[in-house]
Protein backbone atom coordinates (compact mmCIF):
# COMPACT_ATOMS: atom_id res chain seq x y z
CA UNK A 1 0.00 0.00 0.00
CA UNK A 2 1.39 3.37 -0.98
CA UNK A 3 2.03 6.05 1.61
CA UNK A 4 1.72 9.71 0.72
CA UNK A 5 4.41 12.21 1.72
CA UNK A 6 3.84 13.67 5.16
CA UNK A 7 3.85 17.25 3.89
CA UNK A 8 0.86 16.46 1.68
CA UNK A 9 -1.13 15.10 4.58
CA UNK A 10 -0.59 17.92 7.01
CA UNK A 11 -2.26 20.67 4.95
CA UNK A 12 -2.15 24.25 6.14
CA UNK A 13 -3.60 25.32 9.46
CA UNK A 14 -6.82 27.36 9.52
CA UNK A 15 -6.44 30.98 10.55
CA UNK A 16 -8.74 32.45 13.15
CA UNK A 17 -9.59 32.02 16.78
CA UNK A 18 -9.12 28.54 18.21
CA UNK A 19 -12.06 26.94 19.96
CA UNK A 20 -11.97 26.09 23.69
CA UNK A 21 -12.76 22.67 25.11
CA UNK A 22 -14.82 21.92 28.26
CA UNK A 23 -11.87 22.75 30.56
CA UNK A 24 -11.33 26.18 29.06
CA UNK A 25 -8.20 25.14 27.20
CA UNK A 26 -7.79 26.09 23.61
CA UNK A 27 -8.02 23.17 21.18
CA UNK A 28 -6.12 23.20 17.93
CA UNK A 29 -8.26 23.39 14.85
CA UNK A 30 -8.13 20.69 12.24
CA UNK A 31 -6.06 21.36 9.15
CA UNK A 32 -7.99 21.67 5.88
CA UNK A 33 -8.01 18.93 3.31
CA UNK A 34 -5.12 19.07 0.87
CA UNK A 35 -5.77 20.64 -2.50
CA UNK A 36 -6.50 18.48 -5.56
CA UNK A 37 -3.40 19.07 -7.66
CA UNK A 38 -0.75 18.64 -4.92
CA UNK A 39 -2.59 15.56 -3.68
CA UNK A 40 -2.80 14.16 -7.20
CA UNK A 41 0.93 14.71 -7.70
CA UNK A 42 1.72 12.92 -4.43
CA UNK A 43 -0.45 9.92 -5.29
CA UNK A 44 1.03 9.83 -8.80
CA UNK A 45 4.62 9.75 -7.50
CA UNK A 46 3.81 7.09 -4.92
CA UNK A 47 1.99 4.86 -7.39
CA UNK A 48 4.61 5.29 -10.10
CA UNK A 49 7.34 4.29 -7.65
CA UNK A 50 5.32 1.23 -6.66
CA UNK A 51 4.61 0.31 -10.27
CA UNK A 52 8.27 0.47 -11.26
CA UNK A 53 9.04 -2.26 -8.76
CA UNK A 54 5.98 -4.49 -9.07
CA UNK A 55 4.85 -4.12 -12.71
CA UNK A 56 7.99 -4.26 -14.87
CA UNK A 57 7.70 -8.05 -15.48
CA UNK A 58 4.03 -7.64 -16.42
CA UNK A 59 4.87 -4.77 -18.79
CA UNK A 60 7.39 -7.05 -20.49
CA UNK A 61 4.67 -9.68 -20.86
CA UNK A 62 2.25 -7.12 -22.33
CA UNK A 63 4.83 -5.92 -24.86
CA UNK A 64 5.88 -9.45 -25.79
CA UNK A 65 2.23 -10.42 -26.19
CA UNK A 66 1.49 -7.52 -28.54
CA UNK A 67 4.61 -8.10 -30.65
CA UNK A 68 3.77 -11.80 -30.85
CA UNK A 69 0.26 -10.99 -32.09
CA UNK A 70 1.69 -8.81 -34.84
CA UNK A 71 4.05 -11.59 -35.90
CA UNK A 72 1.12 -14.01 -36.12
CA UNK A 73 -1.00 -11.52 -38.07
CA UNK A 74 1.89 -10.90 -40.48
CA UNK A 75 1.15 -14.31 -41.95
CA UNK A 76 -2.38 -13.33 -43.02
CA UNK A 77 -2.10 -9.55 -43.51
CA UNK A 78 0.17 -8.15 -46.18
CA UNK A 79 -0.32 -4.40 -45.90
CA UNK A 80 -2.72 -1.56 -46.51
CA UNK A 81 -5.44 -0.55 -44.05
CA UNK A 82 -5.44 -4.01 -42.47
CA UNK A 83 -1.79 -3.65 -41.50
CA UNK A 84 -2.55 -0.20 -40.09
CA UNK A 85 -5.28 -1.69 -37.88
CA UNK A 86 -3.06 -4.54 -36.66
CA UNK A 87 -0.14 -2.29 -35.66
CA UNK A 88 -2.35 0.37 -34.06
CA UNK A 89 -4.47 -2.21 -32.24
CA UNK A 90 -1.45 -4.10 -30.93
CA UNK A 91 0.15 -0.87 -29.68
CA UNK A 92 -2.96 0.26 -27.80
CA UNK A 93 -3.35 -3.28 -26.44
CA UNK A 94 -0.32 -2.62 -24.22
CA UNK A 95 -2.24 0.31 -22.72
CA UNK A 96 -5.32 -1.88 -22.24
CA UNK A 97 -3.32 -4.62 -20.50
CA UNK A 98 -1.87 -2.23 -17.92
CA UNK A 99 -4.42 0.58 -17.58
CA UNK A 100 -7.55 -1.56 -17.75
CA UNK A 101 -6.64 -5.08 -16.67
CA UNK A 102 -4.04 -4.39 -13.97
CA UNK A 103 -5.85 -1.35 -12.60
CA UNK A 104 -9.09 -3.32 -12.23
CA UNK A 105 -7.17 -5.96 -10.28
CA UNK A 106 -5.41 -3.32 -8.15
CA UNK A 107 -8.56 -1.51 -7.06
CA UNK A 108 -10.42 -4.77 -6.57
CA UNK A 109 -7.70 -6.01 -4.23
CA UNK A 110 -7.44 -2.61 -2.54
CA UNK A 111 -11.13 -2.71 -1.74
CA UNK A 112 -10.98 -6.31 -0.49
CA UNK A 113 -7.99 -5.92 1.88
CA UNK A 114 -9.13 -2.63 3.44
CA UNK A 115 -6.74 -0.38 1.56
CA UNK A 116 -9.56 2.03 0.77
CA UNK A 117 -9.91 2.63 4.52
CA UNK A 118 -6.32 3.89 4.55
CA UNK A 119 -6.98 6.37 1.76
CA UNK A 120 -10.28 7.42 3.36
CA UNK A 121 -8.41 8.57 6.49
CA UNK A 122 -6.09 10.82 4.51
CA UNK A 123 -7.05 14.48 3.95
CA UNK A 124 -6.95 14.13 0.17
CA UNK A 125 -9.84 14.50 -2.29
CA UNK A 126 -11.17 11.19 -3.69
CA UNK A 127 -10.55 12.41 -7.23
CA UNK A 128 -6.82 12.73 -6.53
CA UNK A 129 -6.58 9.06 -5.53
CA UNK A 130 -8.33 7.85 -8.68
CA UNK A 131 -6.67 10.30 -11.08
CA UNK A 132 -3.20 9.91 -9.58
CA UNK A 133 -3.34 6.11 -9.68
CA UNK A 134 -4.81 6.08 -13.21
CA UNK A 135 -2.14 8.51 -14.43
CA UNK A 136 0.64 6.39 -12.95
CA UNK A 137 -0.60 3.22 -14.62
CA UNK A 138 -1.12 5.02 -17.94
CA UNK A 139 2.41 6.47 -17.77
CA UNK A 140 3.78 3.02 -17.11
CA UNK A 141 2.58 1.88 -20.56
CA UNK A 142 4.70 4.37 -22.53
CA UNK A 143 7.85 2.24 -23.11
CA UNK A 144 5.93 -0.88 -24.16
CA UNK A 145 3.58 1.02 -26.46
CA UNK A 146 6.45 2.80 -28.22
CA UNK A 147 8.44 -0.43 -28.63
CA UNK A 148 5.38 -2.24 -30.02
CA UNK A 149 4.58 0.55 -32.49
CA UNK A 150 8.16 0.75 -33.77
CA UNK A 151 8.39 -3.04 -34.09
CA UNK A 152 5.05 -3.13 -35.94
CA UNK A 153 6.15 -0.44 -38.38
CA UNK A 154 9.33 -2.38 -39.12
CA UNK A 155 7.41 -5.65 -39.50
CA UNK A 156 4.77 -4.29 -41.89
CA UNK A 157 6.88 -1.64 -43.62
CA UNK A 158 4.88 1.30 -42.26
CA UNK A 159 6.26 4.86 -41.92
CA UNK A 160 7.65 6.00 -38.59
CA UNK A 161 7.27 9.72 -39.27
CA UNK A 162 3.91 10.17 -37.55
CA UNK A 163 4.49 8.06 -34.46
CA UNK A 164 4.70 11.32 -32.51
CA UNK A 165 0.90 11.05 -32.31
CA UNK A 166 1.48 8.43 -29.60
CA UNK A 167 2.13 11.41 -27.31
CA UNK A 168 -1.62 12.07 -27.53
CA UNK A 169 -2.91 8.52 -28.00
CA UNK A 170 -1.24 7.06 -24.91
CA UNK A 171 -2.55 9.54 -22.30
CA UNK A 172 -6.04 9.83 -23.84
CA UNK A 173 -6.56 6.11 -24.42
CA UNK A 174 -4.87 5.46 -21.08
CA UNK A 175 -7.27 7.80 -19.28
CA UNK A 176 -10.32 6.17 -20.86
CA UNK A 177 -9.14 2.63 -20.14
CA UNK A 178 -7.77 3.43 -16.68
CA UNK A 179 -11.06 5.02 -15.68
CA UNK A 180 -12.92 1.96 -16.90
CA UNK A 181 -10.51 -0.39 -15.11
CA UNK A 182 -10.74 1.55 -11.84
CA UNK A 183 -14.54 1.59 -12.01
CA UNK A 184 -14.67 -2.16 -12.65
CA UNK A 185 -12.34 -2.86 -9.72
CA UNK A 186 -14.23 -0.58 -7.32
CA UNK A 187 -17.72 -1.73 -8.29
CA UNK A 188 -16.97 -5.47 -8.33
CA UNK A 189 -18.20 -7.09 -5.10
CA UNK A 190 -15.21 -9.48 -4.94
CA UNK A 191 -11.58 -9.16 -6.12
CA UNK A 192 -11.94 -12.34 -8.17
CA UNK A 193 -14.77 -10.73 -10.12
CA UNK A 194 -12.69 -7.58 -10.62
CA UNK A 195 -9.89 -9.72 -12.08
CA UNK A 196 -12.36 -11.46 -14.36
CA UNK A 197 -13.85 -8.19 -15.59
CA UNK A 198 -10.38 -6.78 -16.21
CA UNK A 199 -9.42 -9.85 -18.23
CA UNK A 200 -12.63 -9.66 -20.24
CA UNK A 201 -12.04 -5.99 -20.96
CA UNK A 202 -8.51 -6.66 -22.16
CA UNK A 203 -9.75 -9.55 -24.32
CA UNK A 204 -12.32 -7.23 -25.89
CA UNK A 205 -9.55 -4.71 -26.63
CA UNK A 206 -7.54 -7.52 -28.21
CA UNK A 207 -10.26 -9.01 -30.40
CA UNK A 208 -11.97 -5.76 -31.38
CA UNK A 209 -8.87 -3.58 -31.63
CA UNK A 210 -6.33 -5.77 -33.41
CA UNK A 211 -8.58 -7.42 -35.99
CA UNK A 212 -9.23 -5.27 -39.09
CA UNK A 213 -12.75 -3.80 -38.74
CA UNK A 214 -13.72 -4.54 -42.34
CA UNK A 215 -13.44 -8.25 -41.59
CA UNK A 216 -15.84 -8.08 -38.64
CA UNK A 217 -19.64 -8.60 -38.81
CA UNK A 218 -21.81 -5.49 -38.49
CA UNK A 219 -22.96 -6.21 -34.92
CA UNK A 220 -19.37 -6.82 -33.83
CA UNK A 221 -18.34 -3.50 -35.37
CA UNK A 222 -21.06 -1.85 -33.28
CA UNK A 223 -19.59 -3.36 -30.12
CA UNK A 224 -16.18 -2.17 -31.28
CA UNK A 225 -17.47 1.40 -31.48
CA UNK A 226 -18.51 1.20 -27.81
CA UNK A 227 -15.03 0.22 -26.63
CA UNK A 228 -13.06 3.25 -25.34
CA UNK A 229 -9.76 2.11 -26.84
CA UNK A 230 -11.23 1.94 -30.36
CA UNK A 231 -10.84 5.66 -30.93
CA UNK A 232 -7.20 5.63 -29.89
CA UNK A 233 -6.64 2.73 -32.30
CA UNK A 234 -8.41 4.56 -35.13
CA UNK A 235 -6.45 7.77 -34.51
CA UNK A 236 -3.11 5.95 -34.64
CA UNK A 237 -4.10 3.79 -37.63
CA UNK A 238 -5.05 6.86 -39.72
CA UNK A 239 -1.56 8.33 -39.33
CA UNK A 240 -0.03 5.41 -41.24
CA UNK A 241 -1.78 6.47 -44.46
CA UNK A 242 0.18 8.25 -47.20
CA UNK A 243 -2.00 11.33 -46.72
CA UNK A 244 -3.44 11.17 -43.19
CA UNK A 245 -6.85 12.70 -42.57
CA UNK A 246 -5.78 14.83 -39.60
CA UNK A 247 -9.30 16.15 -39.02
CA UNK A 248 -10.49 12.59 -38.40
CA UNK A 249 -7.46 11.94 -36.21
CA UNK A 250 -8.30 14.96 -34.04
CA UNK A 251 -11.96 13.89 -33.92
CA UNK A 252 -11.03 10.38 -32.76
CA UNK A 253 -8.73 11.80 -30.10
CA UNK A 254 -11.50 14.16 -28.99
CA UNK A 255 -13.92 11.27 -28.56
CA UNK A 256 -11.25 9.36 -26.64
CA UNK A 257 -10.73 12.38 -24.37
CA UNK A 258 -14.48 12.74 -23.73
CA UNK A 259 -14.77 9.05 -22.87
CA UNK A 260 -11.78 9.43 -20.57
CA UNK A 261 -13.41 12.28 -18.65
CA UNK A 262 -16.63 10.29 -18.26
CA UNK A 263 -14.92 7.05 -17.21
CA UNK A 264 -12.70 8.82 -14.66
CA UNK A 265 -15.75 10.63 -13.25
CA UNK A 266 -17.52 7.27 -12.88
CA UNK A 267 -14.41 5.80 -11.24
CA UNK A 268 -14.30 8.72 -8.76
CA UNK A 269 -17.95 8.17 -7.90
CA UNK A 270 -17.28 4.43 -7.49
CA UNK A 271 -14.35 5.24 -5.16
CA UNK A 272 -16.53 7.43 -2.95
CA UNK A 273 -19.22 4.75 -2.91
CA UNK A 274 -16.76 2.00 -1.97
CA UNK A 275 -14.88 4.10 0.61
CA UNK A 276 -17.97 4.81 2.73
CA UNK A 277 -19.09 1.19 2.95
Amino acid sequence: MSVLPAEMLSGRAHRGTARSDDHGEEAAELAPRARLLPSLAAVYRAQLSRARVARIPLLFVATFQSVGIMILMRGVVDGGSEAHAVVAGSSVLVVAFVALNLLAQYFGQLRADGGLDHYATLPVPPASVVLGTAAAYASFTVPGTVVTAVAGCALFGLPLANLWVLAAVIPLAGAALAGLGAALGLLAPRPELATLLGQLGMSAALLLGVLPPERLPAFIRLARDLLPSTYGVEALARTFADDPDWARVVLDLGVCAAVGVISLAVATWAYRRAAVR
